[in-house]
């Protein structure tokens, strides 16, 4: 990795579908992350398949594009607003990809961001093998450093126990 590349010279790129686990990536970056940082929050969408969960109440034909685009526009800036409240200076971004992966990965690399930052939705086993998982892929298809924010349940296994459960 270059020293600029290190000292964080790119925008991060937030991979922001809606969704909770999204919210506590953004977090998670604000917390990590240095303050004041460049961000472009990404909601990568398609027809049919909408991809994220819009933020607003309208109406959204999924079959529509215009609608679909309308949509992810909101989700990107919604996501936008979380992470200016954790201290980036943000924009939003949507964008039309398929798979979503690639969608954040080709955005990474055409903005030359120093880290990608994504909420991973855990999907393990035979379910994670058929849907896939769009954080494992934009880690194996990137060269750009990926911060992936999991969540965790911190119950502990016994009352005695303060170990957490994975």
């Amino acid at each position: 990795m270059s020293p600029a590349r290190a000292a964080g010279s790119g925008p991060v790129v937030i991979a922001y579908d809606g969704s909770d686990l999204a919210k506590l990536a953004i977090d998670e970056a604000g917390d990590l992350l240095a303050h004041g940082r460049d961000a472009l929050v990404v909601c990568v969408w398609q027809p049919f398949d909408v991809g994220f969960v819009p933020v607003d109440e309208a109406p959204l034909d999924a079959k529509s594009a215009a609608d679909v685009r309308t949509a992810a526009e909101h989700t990107a800036a919604a996501g936008a607003g979380l992470a200016e409240a954790v201290g980036f200076h943000a924009q939003p971004l949507e964008v039309e990809a398929s798979p979503t992966w690639k969608g954040i990965v080709e955005v990474a690399e055409d903005r030359q961001a120093s880290v990608i930052v994504l909420g991973s939705h855990g999907r393990r086993g035979l379910t994670g093998r058929v849907l896939g998982s769009v954080a494992g892929a934009v880690a194996d298809h990137s060269q750009r450093t990926v911060l992936i924010a999991h969540h965790h349940d911190y119950r502990s296994t016994s009352q005695s126990s303060g170990t957490p459960r994975s």
